[in-house]
C-alpha cells in the first residue's frame, strides 16, 4: 500500500504539484500498525487534480476533497485549505484554499495527526506530532475549545483515538472535553453511532467506556454505563449492556441479535433450547458477559441433536399424514413441541421415536 501512495504522490509532483500523505495513515505507519485509510493533502485543487486522473468523480468539491481509486487503493485527496467559518458545529461552511501546507495542517484536529511523508517516504513533522505520539498523548493543535466548538466530533474522536492507541488525553483538552461535553447533544446519533462501535470493537474497549464515564460524556449520548460493563469480542454485547436509547438506528439484524442476548442475561443461564434458538455465535457474547466457559459453549451447540427445524426427521407432510390432521393451524405448535422434546432429550430425533411419541400424544386430541 505504501510503495502505491507513493507512487501516487510522484505523479503529483510530475505534474507539478506538492503531495503528501498525511494524518492516521503516517501516524500508524509510525507506531507500526496497519491502516487502511490513506490521506493525501496538496495544493491542487479539485479541477487540477481531475486533469490528472480523467475518471474521479467530485461530490465533495465544496470542502476541496476527492475520492480516487489508484491501482485497487481508496484514496482521499484534500486541497490545502483554511476553514473559515463552522456554522453548525460540525464542518465547515465555508473554506479557502492556500498554497501553504502547515496553514491546511492547522485546521485539523490533534497534533499527532498531522505527519506527513513525502515522495521518497520522508516523515515531516512540522507541529511536533512525533512527541505526542512517543508521549502517547493526544493534544488539540490550538485552544481546545475553540476546536471543539467548531466541530463537536473531535469530542468523540479523542476517546476514540485515545482507546484504540491506548493513549492518554492532555490535561487541557480534558478540561475542555468536559466544558463542551452538550455540544454532543447536537451530533447526530450517526455519527454517535459510528465513533461509539470504533471505541467498542477495540480490545481496549473498557479503557474508552472508562473515559466515556470519567468525562461526563455518556449523559450526552443516550447510553447506560454508570454500572459496570464487560468486555465482548463484538460490539453488540457493549451495546446489549448500555441500553441506548431509541434515537440511535440498528439494523434489523443489530436489534434481534441485542434483543436475544438481553433475554439471555435476563434468564443467567445458557440451556441448551437457547442454544439452539439464538445460534452459537449469539451464546458465545452472552456468554462472555456472563463468565461462562466459552468453548464450552462451542462444544454444546455441536453437541445438540438439531440445530433448525429442517432437521427433524419427520416433516411437515409427515406429521399431516401421520395424524390425519385436518386443523393445519395446529401443525405449528406441534412442530413446536417436538423441538423441545428433541432439545431436551426427551425423544430421540429419528421417524419411529418421533411417530410413537406423536400418536401417543396427539392423535386422540387433533382428530
Amino acid at each position: 500500500m505504501l510503495e502505491k501512495a507513493l507512487e501516487l504522490l510522484k505523479i503529483f509532483e510530475s505534474n507539478g504539484y506538492e503531495a503528501y500523505l498525511v494524518g492516521g495513515f503516517v501516524r500508524d505507519f509510525i507506531l507500526n500498525r496497519k491502516s487502511s485509510d490513506v490521506d493525501i493533502c496538496t495544493n491542487a485543487t479539485p479541477m487540477d487534480i481531475k486533469k490528472i486522473f480523467n475518471d474521479i468523480k467530485l461530490p465533495f468539491e465544496n470542502y476541496g476533497s476527492v475520492h480516487l481509486v489508484y491501482k485497487k487503493i481508496n484514496f482521499e485527496i484534500t486541497t490545502y485549505r483554511m476553514d473559515l467559518e463552522y456554522s453548525n458545529g460540525r464542518s465547515p461552511s465555508k473554506i479557502m484554499y492556500t498554497d501553504n501546507l502547515i496553514i491546511d495542517l492547522k485546521r485539523r484536529d490533534f497534533t499527532m495527526n498531522t505527519l506527513c511523508m513525502d515522495k521518497k517516504g520522508k516523515v515531516i513533522d512540522l507541529l511536533g506530532a512525533t512527541s505526542d505520539i512517543q508521549n502517547k498523548i493526544i493534544t488539540s493543535i490550538g485552544e481546545p475549545n475553540k476546536k471543539l466548538k467548531e466541530d463537536s466530533l473531535r469530542i468523540l474522536r479523542a476517546v476514540r483515538f485515545a482507546t484504540e492507541l491506548n493513549f492518554k488525553i492532555d490535561d487541557n483538552l480534558q478540561k475542555a472535553i468536559i466544558s463542551n461535553g452538550h455540544l454532543l447533544e447536537n451530533l447526530s446519533y450517526y455519527r454517535k453511532k459510528q465513533e461509539l462501535n470504533k471505541i467498542f470493537s477495540s480490545s481496549n474497549a473498557l479503557y474508552g467506556i472508562d473515559l466515556l464515564r470519567s468525562l461526563n460524556l455518556y449523559k450526552y449520548l443516550g447510553i447506560d454505563i454508570d454500572k459496570n460493563i464487560i468486555n465482548t469480542s463484538d460490539p453488540i454485547g457493549i451495546w446489549a449492556q448500555i441500553n441506548p436509547c431509541n434515537k440511535y438506528q440498528f439494523t434489523n439484524n443489530e436489534k434481534g441479535y441485542m434483543n436475544a442476548i438481553l433475554s439471555i442475561l435476563k434468564d443467567g443461564k445458557i440451556n441448551d433450547m437457547e442454544l439452539y434458538k439464538n445460534g452459537s455465535y449469539i451464546c458465545y457474547i452472552a456468554a462472555q458477559i456472563l463468565g461462562i466457559c466459552e468453548a464450552d459453549i462451542y462444544e454444546r451447540y455441536d453437541k445438540l441433536p438439531i440445530k433448525n427445524k429442517s432437521d427433524i426427521a419427520l416433516k411437515s407432510l409427515d406429521i399431516i399424514n401421520l395424524l390425519k390432521l385436518k386443523d393445519k393451524s395446529k401443525l405449528k405448535k406441534i412442530i413446536n413441541d417436538l423441538e423441545l422434546k428433541i432439545i431436551g432429550n426427551v425423544i430421540l430425533n429419528n421417524k419411529d421415536s418421533l411417530s410413537n411419541y406423536l400418536i401417543d400424544t396427539y392423535k386422540n386430541n387433533v382428530l
